[in-house]
């Protein structure tokens, strides 16, 4: 892949739009196959000019501030980082643009297996790559959980098993699918990024989209738009499905608290909630362990490795993350949950939630299922946070129904004052759960920061 990389960039103009860790990656991978080249980086913002001035390099040409996509025509190739919308982009220099996703596929998608989906995404990768790696010890991880595919090159062979976690910014213009893709929901979410709803969809179907012959697709047939999307379309790709719901005809699904996986009629008892106890608690990781199932199987792993990696698998931090008991009260930070769906199916996983935080960035999304389950549930508590959060406490106090009267809504301008009230007003025994269903934009710079700070803030006596 270098040697293809290297032959792209020879005697070019590159330009690096978004200096973040993968337009870091970007540079620090480029500097290095050409020493004297001159590169250009663009970027809305004007602090990145602190930390290009630490590279010390003299070939480096800086365009940042509102006007840094106007003059993209002038160079290729044009590395896109994922924070790059493609609506602010000319379409006539599309053909100039690529990624370090796009190229990483082109090159290596024999051995992707690659996961998207609005939520559940990182679970999902890590659980597949942690099975993966029980039975083949030659596994990387990377993509949107952190890692840039820049960053592994070096540490890939013919036989490495690949695991990449694809945002629907890395997918909107990739021209080559993973071999194994899984798709695992679609919400709305990203509507700040996309022109419409459907143009979030449409990026990330590409992962299924742009599959061919021979390759696998793994799909939530209990997710509409997935399923009829699918319906619709002529897939290359052979299809296996997972459902709470139904039992597929290949594929995984679960009945009698089994997880089973078919294909070609027989079935295989994959995992038994009855028998072994699974670390990823909550109904909505029985779909992320389900699609990990069956990923596992199409690369013919034996089903006690599979048993044993969901049995051991640990917690993502910031998803449902058990803080500890502190006086009493047992903390849990979801930071990772910024949309209404992902704070439900928190609840309904953590016991005895009796304090919810929640509120953020608003994005304009759609709260009213959120405002009624939260009006019907047990939850006692409800702290508000920023655009969001009083956006959600309207609608509730708007409804004026009985079940408001019997609960606290708070407000407040930060987190420190929520968790102060938390543990204030929270029954000893019951669960305090930060779940914001909501971005993290304008009080944090993304959502571990926030998760983070709810940690220092909580052990903080």
């Amino acid at each position: 892949m270098l040697q293809k990389l290297k032959k792209l960039l020879y005697n070019s103009n590159p330009l690096i739009l978004g200096f973040g860790r993968e337009g870091i990656s970007t540079y620090i991978t480029i500097r290095q196959l050409y020493p004297n080249l001159l590169i250009t980086i663009a970027d809305k913002n004007k602090n990145i000019i602190k930390t290009i001035e630490n590279f010390k390099d003299n070939k480096l040409a800086i365009i940042c501030g509102e006007n840094y996509l106007n003059s993209i025509g002038d160079y290729y190739p044009v590395f896109r980082s994922p924070g790059i919308s493609l609506k602010y982009i000319q379409k006539e220099y599309s053909e100039k643009i690529t990624s370090q996703t796009d190229f990483f596929l082109g090159n290596y998608s024999s051995q992707v297996t690659g996961i998207t989906g609005t939520k559940g995404k990182s679970t999902t990768a890590s659980l597949i790559s942690f099975i993966y790696k029980l039975y083949n010890n030659d596994t990387l991880l990377a993509g949107n959980i952190g890692i840039p595919f820049f960053d592994i090159i070096d540490k890939i062979c013919d036989k490495t098993d690949i695991v990449c976690e694809l945002s629907s910014h890395q997918l909107q213009d990739i021209h080559t699918a993973p071999h194994i893709s899984v798709i695992l929901n679609i919400y709305q979410e990203h509507l700040d990024y996309y022109n419409t709803y459907e143009d979030y969809q449409i990026a990330k179907l590409n992962i299924i989209e742009k599959q061919n012959y021979g390759d696998y697709c793994i799909y939530n047939a209990d997710n509409n738009i997935i399923s009829e999307w699918i319906s619709n379309h002529k897939i290359k790709s052979e299809k296996y499905a997972f459902s709470l719901k139904q039992q597929v005809a290949r594929g995984c699904y679960y009945d009698d608290n089994k997880i089973i996986f078919r294909d070609n009629d027989v079935e295989h008892l994959i995992f038994s909630d009855n028998v072994d106890a699974r670390q990823l608690k909550g109904e909505h990781n029985l779909y992320n362990i389900m699609a990990s199932v069956i990923a596992c199987k199409i690369k013919g792993i034996d089903n006690k490795t599979i048993t044993d990696g969901i049995r051991t698998m640990p917690t993502l931090k910031h998803r449902m993350e058990y803080l500890g008991q502190i006086k009493g009260i047992h903390f849990y930070n979801d930071s990772i949950s910024t949309i209404p769906e992902a704070t439900i199916a928190a609840i309904k996983a953590i016991p005895d939630v009796d304090c919810l935080i929640l509120g953020g960035y608003d994005r304009g999304i759609d709260y009213s299922g959120l405002v009624s389950y939260l009006l019907s549930s047990g939850i006692r508590i409800l702290i508000f946070l920023d655009r969001a959060g009083i956006r959600i406490m309207n609608e509730m106090n708007e409804l004026k129904e009985t079940n408001v009267l019997n609960k606290k809504l708070y407000l407040v301008h930060n987190l420190e004052d929520a968790v102060k009230i938390a543990k204030k007003e929270t029954l000893a025994g019951k669960a305090c759960l930060l779940s914001p269903a909501a971005a993290s934009y304008g009080m944090f710079k993304n959502f571990e920061e926030r998760g983070e700070e709810f940690r220092k803030l909580v052990l903080n006596c």
